[in-house]
């Protein structure tokens, strides 16, 4: 599915944007033809090719249902280097999170921050594209630059709270969640914490744990970061049901 915004269903579409190249090159669309379309956190819908331009499509639009909002899980991530955040945030909005917030942490590398992906506007067209992919509207919420407890201040009061961590975790995830009737609605909030690549601190492990976050792993196997959000993130999914 392709989006837009409301501004750009007003005017034509430039030809050198990627999305006129993706219908045209990749779609393979001609003239009068329709296309699956959203409007980003709106309804779902048809767009058609009305007419192909030199330099820009025009294009008409039909419009249908709003989806369903986004599940109630909200990801906390160590900031990690550039292309690990890039494929986070593009597989875990596909996967449907609510929010994802990208926490100033003890060992990770504070310049990651610096990146071309944050201080542009790329990290938004990974948001865009991860939602494309899962053929929705909704965009996640995604912060970058707080520590852990301000984010974890932002939490539900009744939130489900697991960080991971591969050092002192005694439970599998997959135990945790397995049959937990806190996480049998898909209406009840959960949290996922994931430390940077060189994992959390000592201080902010007790600073979870005095939190309410109970520390679970992902078995015997070490996985890059971006691996273990997906793999958390589908766990959770699968017990809830909505996966």
């Amino acid at each position: 599915m392709i989006l837009f915004t409301s501004e750009e269903i007003a005017r034509p579409l430039p030809r050198s944007d990627r999305r006129a190249v993706h219908l045209l090159r990749v779609l393979r669309r001609g003239q009068g033809d329709s296309f699956d379309a959203g409007l980003i956190n709106g309804p779902r819908g048809k767009g058609t090719l009305a007419l192909i331009g030199p330099n820009a499509l025009t294009l008409s639009f039909v419009w249908g249902a709003e989806p369903p909002p986004l599940e109630l899980l909200t990801l906390i991530i160590g900031l990690p280097r550039p292309q690990t955040a890039r494929d986070i945030l593009r597989d875990a909005t596909s996967l449907g999170v609510a929010a994802m917030h990208f926490v100033v942490t003890d060992k990770g590398e504070r310049n990651y921050a610096n990146s071309t992906l944050w201080t542009s506007d790329e990290w938004q067209r990974h948001r865009v594209t991860g939602t494309e992919q899962a053929f929705d509207t909704r965009l996640p919420e995604v912060t970058r630059g707080r520590t852990i407890l301000e984010v974890i201040g932002t939490l539900p009061a009744d939130s489900v709270r697991l960080a991971l961590d591969p050092y002192e975790a005694q439970a599998t995830l997959s135990t945790a969640v397995r049959g937990g009737p806190d996480l049998e609605a898909a209406s009840r909030a959960v949290a996922l914490a994931f430390g940077p690549e060189r994992g959390w601190s000592y201080a902010e492990r007790a600073a979870l744990r005095g939190a309410g976050f109970a520390l679970v792993h992902l078995g015997p196997r070490v996985l890059r970061l971006e691996t273990a959000v997906v793999a958390a993130v589908a766990l959770v999914k699968a017990s809830r049901g909505t996966m």
